[in-house]
């Protein structure tokens, strides 16, 4: 039996061979998978021109994933650095990776990108458009716009971010100048601006369908961009960012019309109470769609230490409902992010993703930690080392500071409670002064 895209296949009763991958390591049978891929609680972001992809799953019931965000820009251009961006992004076990390159000619380095990469790729056509054309922003033609939208389906990306919910009638909220930070998202500040100088709707927005075949030709996934985000906790949970989910909402039944797989981006910054809230109306609002976040950052107050704000909010938008998080770096607000600001929000992300797996019971997760626990009773300092999600940083502190004796640390030393419990227990004599 034929089928167009991933949901086409679960609607038809069809167990994919992506399907299958992703049912054996979620630990989930394949039959379950299908049911919610074909009710659209479970995407698989995997275009039919992406040869090397390892299938993954994002949604209801699944492990949370993270996104890498990387690419080209007029400041920063060296195309081999963001290459080494990928590989580290890949070493560090990123499901997926965001080509938000916005200068000069990117397909060269979108195709490479593709061809190297076995995680989901995304990308903002939007951001590629101005640069391809080489035309200002004002004088983009609608036709222009979805060329190139279908130029990066064919270049073999997995899930687009489209800004389609911010419309005019949003915009005209905007307008009022109620928010301290008006649009902060690149995309959809990009569509706003081109709504405005051109009196007329979002192209997304007005020619969804268009968009839509577009998608189901390729299997590519529509990753419903929040233009309205919020970039400061003043304007979060506003009639803006209201209003466009609202609109999402619509557009994700539209899409599920067309079999084309769906998931919700998020916000942005959120003061703590807010966050399970906001997860909840998502769910709720866009019927069960994946819901995709950035963050949320929960302070303002923080440049340079913004992907801890991240994660502090990350963990708490996963444990509520939150399926995927994009990463923040130290570097956020600041500047494009080198490789050591690339890890340190990697494993910032990983470790808010783990942690609310924790808590939403992911068959898998509690285990990694119950092993971790087992080797520290143990003190075995070798296993420890192997189970931790960054090996390389605690061996490294644990070579800069060698014991007295090997099976304790220079923090405790013969005071180490776990050795002189094992010890106690045992009924070993326990010396604390020779």
């Amino acid at each position: 039996m034929q089928y167009t895209t991933q949901m086409d296949a679960a609607r038809k009763g069809i167990i994919t061979t992506q399907m299958d991958a992703v049912a054996a390591k979620e630990s989930i049978l394949p039959e379950t998978l299908c049911d919610l891929i074909a009710t659209g609680k479970v995407i698989i972001p995997s275009n039919k021109n992406h040869a090397n992809l390892k299938a993954q799953g994002v949604g209801q019931g699944l492990r949370t994933k993270i996104n890498v965000n990387l690419g080209i820009s007029k400041d920063c251009c060296d195309v081999e650095r963001e290459l080494e961006k990928v590989r580290l992004a890949l070493d560090l076990q990123a499901e997926a990776i965001m080509d938000l390159s916005c200068f000069g000619k990117t397909q060269a380095f979108r195709r490479k990108l593709v061809a190297m990469s076995p995680a989901m790729i995304g990308t903002v056509p939007i951001y590629d458009a101005v640069g391809f054309y080489e035309k200002d922003l004002k004088d983009l033609s609608v036709d222009e716009i979805f060329e190139v939208v279908e130029r990066h389906c064919e270049d073999g990306v997995d899930f687009l971010t489209i800004h389609a919910g911010l419309n005019r009638s949003t915009a005209e909220k905007i307008n009022r100048r109620e928010r301290i930070t008006n649009i902060v998202s690149r995309g959809g500040s990009l569509m706003f601006t081109w709504m405005q100088m051109n009196d007329r709707e979002n192209p997304f927005y007005e020619h969804y369908d268009r968009l839509l075949d577009i998608c189901e030709a390729y299997d590519v996934s529509l990753s419903l961009g929040d233009g309205c985000r919020p970039g400061c906790l003043h304007d979060s949970t506003d009639a803006c960012q209201v209003e466009e989910l609202i609109t999402l909402g619509e557009l994700t039944k539209r899409a599920w019309g067309k079999n084309v797989q769906v998931m919700i981006e998020g916000p942005g910054h959120m003061a703590l109470n807010e966050i399970s809230g906001n997860m909840m109306l998502e769910k709720r609002l866009c019927h069960g769609a994946p819901f995709y976040v950035l963050g949320p950052v929960v302070t303002d107050v923080a440049p340079g230490y913004d992907h801890i704000t991240s994660a502090i909010g990350g963990a708490i938008a996963a444990s509520s409902g939150a399926d995927f998080l994009c990463y923040v770096t130290p570097a956020e607000h600041l500047r494009l992010p080198d490789l050591e600001d690339m890890k340190e929000g990697i494993i910032a992300t990983r470790i808010a993703a783990h942690a609310a797996d924790i808590a939403k019971g992911i068959p898998g997760a509690r285990q990694w930690d119950d092993a971790m626990a087992r080797a520290r009773a143990a003190l075995d300092w070798k296993k420890m080392l192997e189970l931790a999600m960054d090996p390389e940083k605690p061996k490294r502190y644990r070579e800069s500071s060698i014991p007295e004796n090997e099976d304790s640390c220079t923090m405790c030393g013969k005071m180490c409670a776990v050795r002189n419990m094992n010890r106690a227990l045992e009924g070993k004599d326990i010396q604390l002064n020779d």
